[in-house]
C-alpha cells in the first residue's frame, strides 16, 4: 500500500481511456448511500475492468478519510479474480465517511512481457531482438512517471533492450528480471486510466456498532421497597450488569414526566396521585428533553453514573423520544411544533386502537420545521456532550426521514463514534432506509420468528444479500413493550432457547431486564406486554433469586467474547436437519466454527440427526471429531456430517458446540480415552 498523489482529471482526453469500470462493490442502491463498516474493517472492493482487446489490464483503488487534501489519497492496487474481475482491500483506521474510487488502465510493460513469451516459443531471433527493442520504448515511458532513483534502474534497463541486436542474451535476461518487472508494475499509465462513475462513500463506526450486548432497566425501580430509585441507587445494577457480561446499558427516558392525563398502573387512563407515570411522556415543570427527573438526581448526578459505567467498562445508553407531554415546555414555548385538531388543540398520539392521551407528536412538516429540526437535534448534542455516545431512539419510524438526515449527520459529523439503534417495528424497507439514513443498528421481526422457516428466510435476508452491506439487526426476545407468546406460555425453555438464539444468530442483542433473566412472563390481558408493566410503576426484582438465567446469560456473554465468529453475521449457515424442531446454524472465522443447535419445542423433547456442510466448517480431513458443548461442557465424538442430538427443554434447550480436535488416525482417539 502506498500514498499517491493523482494527475488532474480534467485534461484527460476520452480516446485515451480504454478501460471501463463496471459493477464496483461494495455499493449501495447504486451509490446513493454509504455501506457500513466498524473500525479495523478490511474493506474488500470488487470491479469488473473491462478492455478491448488481449491486452493485460492493472487497476487500483484510490480511498481516503472524507476530508483530507484532494492529493492524499492512499492507494491498494487490485489483482484479478476471474473473467475481467479484480480485487483489492484497504484498512479502515479513523471513524467517519471514507470514500473510494476504482481505476484500471492498459498494463503497458506486463502486455509487452507476454507478448515476448509469446514469440520466444516460435518466432524468429530477429522477431524477438526486434520486440526487445520495442521494450525499450515502454520502459522508457514508465521511467516518465517514475521518481529517482526507480527512473534512471528503469532506464538502465531500457538501453540494455535497446541493444539487444548486439547483446541479446543481456536483453533477453533483462526482460525476464523480476527486480525490472517489480519496478515497472509500480508506474503503470493510471493518468490514462478509466475511473469507476462515482466516488463511493462508507461510514465507519466504532466496533460496538456491530458487536454488542445491551440491557436494559429501570433506575427509577432501584431504590428500596416503596421508594423512587436514583442513579446513585442504579451503582448496583450498574455493577450487575457488567458481571453478567453486558457492553451496554440502555436506560429508558430519564427526562422529568407530565402529570397532565398521566397513565397508572396497567395503562389506566387515569393515575393516582403517587403513581410515577410513563417516563415516555417526556416534560414537565421541571424541564423536558436536557433535563432529568428530579427523583433520578442531577445532572451531575448523571455524569457520575456515566462516569461509574465506563469504568465498568460499560456505555450508556439513553432513549431519546421525539415527543412532549402536554406538561413540556415546548407546548408553551412553541405551540406552532405540534399538529392542532379543527378546534385549535393540540393532537395527541394515537396508534389504533391504542390511545396516548399523555404524549404529543411534534409536526415536522409545520411552517416552523426548520427551527424545530434544529432544537431536536440539539437534544442529542447536549446528551452527547455530557458523555453519551449510545442512543435508543423511539418509534423514528413515526418521524421525518429528511429530519433523520439532518439529525445524524450533524451529530455524527460532531461525533463519529455516536451509535443509534432504531426501535422500528415497521415495514421492512423503511426500517432499512432509516439503516442507510445513518442509524447503526435497528430492532427487528426476531421477536415475532419462531420456525425454522421462518428464521432461516429471514437471516438469509440480513446475512446473504445486500441488506448486510447497511442494516446491523440487534436480537431482542423481550422488551417493555413487548412480551411475545411464546414467553408466555413456553416456559424456562423458551427463555433459554430464545436467549441463544438472539445472541448467536446476531452479533447484537440486547434484554430487557430484569424481566427476562427472572422470566416474569404474565401477560396484560388484551395486550402482548408485562401484567403491571415497569412503564407504569415502581418495581421490585430480587436478581438474585435462585431460579434466576444469570449464570446462563453471563455464559453466553463470555462465550461471545471468546469466540470471534460470533461477533458477525456474514458467516452464518444453516445446517438441515430431519426435525422441523431442530434449527441448527454455525458461524465460522478462519480454523474457529461455532456449531447451535436450538429446540424450538419449548414444551417437548425433540432429537434428530443433523446433516452438516463440514466443508462451511472448515472439517476436510477428518473421518472423526470431537465437538465441545460450551453451555454445558460436554465433549463428544461425531463422524462426518450426520450426527444425533437430543435436546429437552426441561433442561438445556440448546446446544453451542466448538470443534475441538479432528481425528485423522486410529493412534489420535488415544486422547479421548
Amino acid at each position: 500500500m502506498t500514498e499517491s498523489k493523482t494527475a488532474s482529471r480534467e485534461t484527460r482526453l476520452p480516446m485515451t481511456t480504454r478501460v471501463f469500470i463496471e459493477r464496483v462493490t461494495p455499493t449501495l442502491d447504486a451509490g446513493p448511500y454509504a455501506v457500513k463498516r466498524v473500525l479495523g474493517d478490511d474493506v474488500r472492493v470488487e470491479a469488473d475492468l473491462i478492455c478491448d482487446g488481449h491486452d493485460v489490464v492493472t487497476g487500483r483503488v484510490l480511498y481516503r478519510p472524507r476530508g483530507v487534501r484532494e492529493s492524499d489519497w492512499r492507494e491498494v492496487r487490485l489483482t484479478p479474480i476471474v473473467n475481467d474481475r479484480f480485487t483489492a482491500s484497504f484498512p479502515v483506521d479513523q471513524l467517519g465517511v471514507w470514500e473510494f474510487v476504482v481505476e484500471g488502465c492498459v498494463d503497458q510493460f506486463a502486455t509487452w512481457r507476454r507478448a515476448l513469451e509469446r514469440k520466444q516459443q516460435g518466432s524468429s531471433a530477429a522477431d524477438v531482438v526486434a520486440h526487445l527493442r520495442q521494450g525499450a520504448a515502454v520502459l522508457r515511458a514508465t521511467a516518465a512517471r517514475a521518481p529517482d532513483p526507480d527512473r534512471g534502474l528503469l532506464l538502465t534497463a531500457a538501453d540494455r533492450l535497446d541493444d539487444a541486436e548486439r547483446r541479446p542474451r543481456d536483453a533477453a535476461t533483462t526482460a525476464a528480471d523480476p527486480v525490472v518487472f517489480g519496478l515497472a508494475e509500480r508506474y503503470p499509465p493510471f493518468e490514462t486510466a478509466g475511473r469507476s462513475p462515482r466516488v463511493y462513500e462508507l461510514v465507519v463506526e466504532p466496533k460496538l456498532a456491530n458487536f454488542s450486548a445491551w440491557y436494559e432497566f429501570f433506575p427509577r425501580s432501584t431504590g428500596a421497597p416503596g421508594e423512587h430509585g436514583s442513579f446513585r441507587t442504579s451503582y448496583a445494577r450498574l455493577q450487575y450488569a457488567a458481571d453478567l457480561g453486558f457492553d451496554i446499558v440502555y436506560l429508558p427516558p430519564i427526562h422529568p414526566i407530565g402529570r397532565t392525563h398521566r397513565k397508572g398502573k396497567n395503562n389506566s387512563p387515569t393515575a393516582t396521585a403517587n403513581e410515577p407515570g410513563s417516563p415516555w411522556a417526556i416534560g414537565a415543570a421541571e424541564g423536558g428533553h436536557k433535563s432529568v427527573h428530579p427523583q433520578l438526581g442531577t445532572l451531575e448526578d448523571f455524569r457520575a453514573f456515566v462516569a461509574r459505567a465506563r469504568e465498568l467498562g460499560l456505555s450508556v445508553a439513553l432513549d431519546i423520544a421525539l415527543q412532549a407531554s402536554p406538561d413540556h415546555p415546548y407546548v408553551t414555548e412553541h405551540p406552532e411544533w405540534f399538529a392542532k385538531r379543527p378546534d385549535g388543540s393540540i393532537q395527541y398520539a394515537e396508534n389504533p386502537p391504542k390511545k396516548y392521551q399523555d404524549i404529543y407528536p411534534f409536526d415536522f412538516e409545520c411552517e416552523a420545521a426548520p427551527a424545530l429540526w434544529q432544537e431536536l437535534t440539539s437534544i442529542f448534542l447536549f446528551w452527547a456532550e455530557l458523555g453519551v455516545r449510545v442512543f435508543r431512539v423511539d418509534n423514528p419510524h413515526t418521524k421525518s426521514l429528511a429530519f433523520w438526515r439532518h439529525c445524524v449527520d450533524e451529530l455524527k459529523q460532531r461525533y463519529p463514534d455516536a451509535i443509534l439503534l432504531a426501535e422500528a417495528f415497521t415495514r421492512p424497507k423503511l426500517m432499512y432506509a432509516l439503516a442507510k439514513l445513518g442509524f447503526s443498528q435497528s430492532y427487528t421481526y426476531f421477536t415475532w420468528r419462531n420456525t425454522k422457516h421462518d428464521f432461516t428466510t429471514y437471516l438469509t435476508e440480513l446475512t446473504k444479500t445486500e441488506v448486510v452491506e447497511f442494516f446491523r439487526p440487534n436480537f431482542w426476545p423481550n422488551t417493555p413493550d413487548i412480551l411475545p407468546e411464546h414467553l408466555q406460555y413456553g416456559g424456562r425453555g423458551a427463555f433459554i432457547a430464545r436467549l441463544v438464539l438472539a445472541g448467536t444468530l446476531s452479533s447484537n442483542y440486547g434484554i430487557y431486564g430484569p424481566a427476562f433473566e427472572l422470566m416474569d412472563h404474565v401477560a396484560r390481558p388484551g395486550a402482548e406486554e408485562n401484567v403491571d408493566n415497569e412503564k407504569y410503576e415502581l418495581k421490585q426484582w430480587d436478581v438474585d433469586r435462585p431460579d434466576s438465567l444469570r449464570l446462563l446469560i453471563t455464559r453466553l456473554n463470555q462465550i461471545r467474547r471468546e469466540y470471534e465468529c460470533l461477533q458477525d453475521n456474514t458467516s452464518l449457515e444453516f445446517h438441515p436437519t430431519d426435525n422441523e424442531s431442530l434449527l441448527c446454524y454455525s458461524k465460522r472465522r478462519g480454523d474457529q466454527a461455532v456449531i447451535a443447535v436450538v429446540n424450538l419445542d419449548p414444551h417437548h423433547r425433540q432429537a434428530g440427526w443433523l446433516s452438516l456442510d463440514l466443508e462451511k466448517l472448515g472439517i476436510r480431513d477428518a473421518a472423526s471429531y470431537q465437538v465441545h458443548d460450551l453451555l454445558s461442557d460436554a465433549r463428544y465424538l461425531w463422524n462426518g456430517s450426520r450426527n444425533y442430538v437430543d435436546l429437552d427443554p426441561g433442561g438445556m434447550p440448546a446446544h453451542l458446540f466448538v470443534v475441538r480436535y479432528r481425528v485423522r488416525s486410529e493412534a489420535d482417539f488415544d486422547y479421548f480415552a
